[in-house]
């Protein structure tokens, strides 16, 4: 039997994911722990102290214990974002690694645009799963979720270079019009461009394919329908612009990490709060 001890310079207190029904605004309130907030699609806007901050989808922000924060405008209807409260054992901001027992710094910025967008919400979804089964491994998760902030972009700019304003409007049509047939070739014959060229363009902006964008879209209103328990997964798979629902099923199970049926019953548990 190997048995070694592992000690972490957090403590977890909890965490969980937000979904908006556009009501009501965050509340005023100040806090004695750090707090991590990770936007996943609409925007959240909050000011700390005298510090607006404007979080877009794939950004984050860590607010400090003892400063108030506050809502400034209503909730976004498409916001959903995760948070995560805990607490930093001593003054230190040093993580030891295992191997060669070295010091790592980890500079977290306040806020910014995180590097690997799917590692870090893999990492608030076990999280959370381990958080709902009483598991010992919180920290562990948090340790690595601050890792992955501590990767960010060194700017918070919007990419440049030819065909961006192509690339954005692309993007609005999914937002719109999800539900519709929209490949490429479709999306190209409304923008009156070559497709290839605006899936290139597309990728380079986002940094994503135009189906991945369009699955993303999609799989988010199907969450919405899925939580307001409109109709059955056949029902949500069309109107979200899926007409074959194993296919749904599968595109849901790849971005989502779970069935389209299996997320009501964990996703709707407590540690979902809305306003």
């Amino acid at each position: 039997m190997l048995s070694f001890s592992v000690n972490f310079p957090v403590n977890v207190q909890n965490g969980g994911l937000f979904i908006s029904r556009g009501m009501g605004t965050h509340p005023t309130r100040r806090l004695s722990s750090h707090e991590l907030i990770y936007v996943v699609r609409g925007t959240l806007s909050l000011q700390e102290e005298n510090t607006r901050f404007d979080l877009q989808a794939g950004e984050s922000l860590l607010l400090f214990p003892g400063r108030e924060h506050k809502g400034v405008t209503t909730f976004d209807p498409e916001l959903k974002f995760y948070w995560l409260h805990f607490d930093i054992v001593g003054n230190t901001t040093l993580i030891q690694s295992q191997r060669n027992n070295p010091s790592l710094q980890l500079d977290i910025p306040q806020h910014c645009k995180v590097r690997d967008t799917e590692t870090v919400l893999t990492l608030f979804r076990l999280f959370l799963y381990e958080q709902e089964r009483g598991g010992n491994s919180l920290e562990l998760f948090l340790v690595l979720l601050l890792q992955e902030v501590s990767r960010a972009w060194p700017e918070n700019v919007e990419p440049g270079g030819p065909g961006v304003a192509l690339a954005y409007k692309a993007r609005e049509l999914m937002t719109t019009q999800y539900h519709l047939p929209l490949g490429a070739s479709a999306l190209a014959s409304r923008l009156h461009c070559n497709a290839d060229y605006l899936g290139r363009v597309f990728r380079l902006t986002f940094q994503m394919t135009l189906t991945d964008a369009l699955h993303k879209h999609r799989v988010a209103a199907a969450e919405k329908l899925l939580l307001a328990n409109t109709g059955n997964v056949a029902d949500v798979a069309r109107q979200t612009g899926f007409n074959d629902v194993a296919y749904f099923r599968r595109v849901f199970r790849k971005l989502l990490g779970i069935t389209p049926a299996a997320y009501k019953k964990l996703y709707c548990r407590e540690h979902i709060n809305s306003q």
